[in-house]
């Protein structure tokens, strides 16, 4: 299926790792390009190289401070000329028990998940409203927006938000002609779960398994019986940052495996 990005200018977060990766390149083979988002530069200059297509860009920003979002969408008029669809992959979690949660950790899960991804959908708004094919934003929240949990509530309550931030703005911007939509998906095959001192790690220690029990009692709570890939999740990121997905927007699309058992 041809999704009709060719040629098209995309922003992504989180680039360099994850599903923000897998989205980038996912993108690429689409004929897109794109504007990697990300803090590390030469992650960031490794991961333009090694996309196909192009000519991609990339910006060093720091998506947890508000000024990112008018950076992205300078960054994107000086490489592109233009703006077509953003996507917010970028995220981070820790374990953290309720009650030993600080301020701080409050407020970096709310600077990187909501005044984040609001600041960034302020800044482009006008730019994706001018996109030939009708603009198209995706934020990536968690099934822990859906469900919550108890590993890192702030995390939870944030990624929850975010949902509503998505559907609040699908709403703002359907009568310009942009769509808004978030993913949720389950737990991922990623760095953030499986690097050294990851979220496997995290259980591990919270639990008193071995990393291998902590990560097989997370796979068996997944009805699928597995964690996903970034690509699996990168499919439906960029299908929703496409123009094939024309009349949809204010969706939540879980990409988990069954692990949430609503139908919301």
């Amino acid at each position: 299926m041809d999704l009709g990005l060719t040629g098209e200018a995309v922003a992504v977060t989180g680039a360099t790792s994850g599903i923000g990766r897998a989205v980038a390149e996912r993108l690429a083979a689409e004929g897109a390009r794109v504007l990697l988002v990300a803090r590390d530069e030469d992650r960031l200059t490794t991961t333009r190289d090694e996309l196909s297509g192009g000519p991609h860009a990339v910006l060093s920003a720091d998506v947890t401070d508000v000024a990112s979002g008018r950076e992205i969408v300078v960054a994107a008029r000086e490489a592109f000329g233009r703006l077509d669809a953003v996507v917010a992959c970028a995220g981070f979690s820790t374990n953290v028990a309720p009650e030993d949660l600080t301020p701080e950790d409050w407020d970096a899960q709310w600077r990187m998940n909501v005044l984040g991804p609001h600041a960034l959908l302020v800044a482009a708004a006008d730019d994706l409203a001018a996109a030939p094919a009708g603009g198209r934003a995706v934020l990536v929240s968690s099934s822990s927006g859906k469900r919550p949990s108890l590993s890192n509530m702030a995390y939870s309550v944030t990624k929850a938000a975010e949902l509503s931030l998505s559907r609040a703005w699908a709403q703002h911007l359907a009568g310009r002609g942009v769509r808004v939509n978030a993913v949720a998906p389950g737990p991922i095959d990623s760095e953030m779960w499986l690097q050294p001192g990851g979220l496997a790690d995290q259980a591990a220690e919270a639990s008193g398994a071995s990393r291998e029990e902590a990560l097989q009692a997370a796979r068996a709570r997944v009805p699928a019986g597995r964690f996903g890939t970034p690509e699996e999740i990168a499919d439906v990121i960029v299908l929703l940052a496409s123009p094939r997905a024309a009349f949809t927007t204010g969706s939540a699309w879980s990409a988990d495996g069954g692990a949430v058992a609503t139908i919301l």
